[in-house]
């Protein structure tokens, strides 16, 4: 199997995307934030002292997903048409979604994925005085496609 970010001499390697044609694309990704029913309260009442946890959150995936070209090697930077992060308040933990769009030649599932990881350590952040047993876990692609320009 030939790696695309792998030279021949096994040097790192940026893909060539300039024969690609441009397509819409669309990727959605997941995160959970385990924390204590305690912590969760505390989300919920907006009690906790570094201000309203979720759309705090909700920016910083949003900017993250924004800088992923910057963050992980060899992505290329990408004309981003939509990030969106919603999430989902359960006893134990708070569950993140993005959902991103370009019309490019390559991407957005790193930017998804990239868009739920920073949403999730903000959170992370946000609460760990008050919780030392926060685990941020399942973080995923849960879905990716394409389709040709109108």
């Amino acid at each position: 199997m030939k790696l695309t970010h792998i030279k021949d001499t096994g040097e790192a390697n940026m893909v060539d995307i300039s024969n690609k044609d441009i397509v819409h694309r669309e990727a959605k990704a997941y995160a959970r934030v385990r924390l204590s029913e305690d912590t969760i309260k505390l989300i919920r009442e907006n009690n906790l002292k570094k201000g309203d946890v979720l759309p705090v959150s909700r920016i910083a995936g949003i900017s993250g997903g924004k800088k992923t070209s910057e963050l992980i090697p060899l992505t290329h930077n990408i004309p981003i048409n939509k990030i969106d992060i919603d999430f989902k308040i359960n006893n134990d933990n708070i569950e993140i979604f993005s959902f991103a769009s370009c019309d490019f030649k390559t991407g957005i599932e790193m930017e998804a994925l990239t868009s739920v990881s920073i949403a999730a350590l903000t959170i992370y952040d946000m609460v760990k005085a008050a919780d030392k047993s926060i685990l941020i876990e399942e973080i995923r692609l849960v879905s990716k496609k394409k389709q040709p320009l109108k």
